[in-house]
């Protein structure tokens, strides 16, 4: 984990890593109570055994689910300590380019794309995560994520 004392220390960093998450796990159990949440039980996600025979050999989470994971991956990829708040702005440019199989590891990878000075030294950050899933030769997601913090 990357360590930041304060929101002003990214700016210089436009253009590079900013830091890479933890691994986590995306298992059965995870998909289904996402699709619980959601309302979306399609087969590819949550039957198993009919699944097997679907495109894919087997259950994959569902995009939104791998998208979802977002807060997850901050927490473990950097952090600014003298940061009072943050509030989610939006995202821009999503993309869901590979599957992500059920029983397989993600991890989110932060590149800084913009930063902008906001009031009370509060600053409105693009950051660009790219989800890697273990073993894959494409990312499963990209998105760029439009993050207001205030210290």
């Amino acid at each position: 984990m990357k360590n930041f004392e304060k929101i002003a220390d990214l700016q210089p960093l436009v253009g590079e890593s900013i830091g890479t998450s933890d691994w986590l796990l995306i298992d059965q159990q995870r998909v289904n109570l996402f699709a619980d949440a959601t309302g979306d039980h399609q087969w590819i996600h949550v039957d198993v055994e009919r699944a097997k025979d679907g495109p894919f050999g087997g259950p994959i989470a569902h995009g939104f689910l791998t998208l979802s994971l977002l807060p997850a991956f901050f927490e473990t990829a950097f952090e600014i300590h003298e940061t009072r708040s943050g509030l989610n702005y939006g995202l821009d440019k999503v993309r869901f380019i590979a599957p992500v199989p059920v029983g397989s590891r993600l991890r989110a990878h932060f590149r800084l794309l913009a930063w902008e000075a906001l009031a009370a030294g509060g600053a409105q950050l693009k950051i660009e995560m790219t989800v890697e899933c273990d073993g894959a030769k494409k990312p499963a997601c990209v998105a760029e994520s439009i993050t207001r913090l205030f210290p």
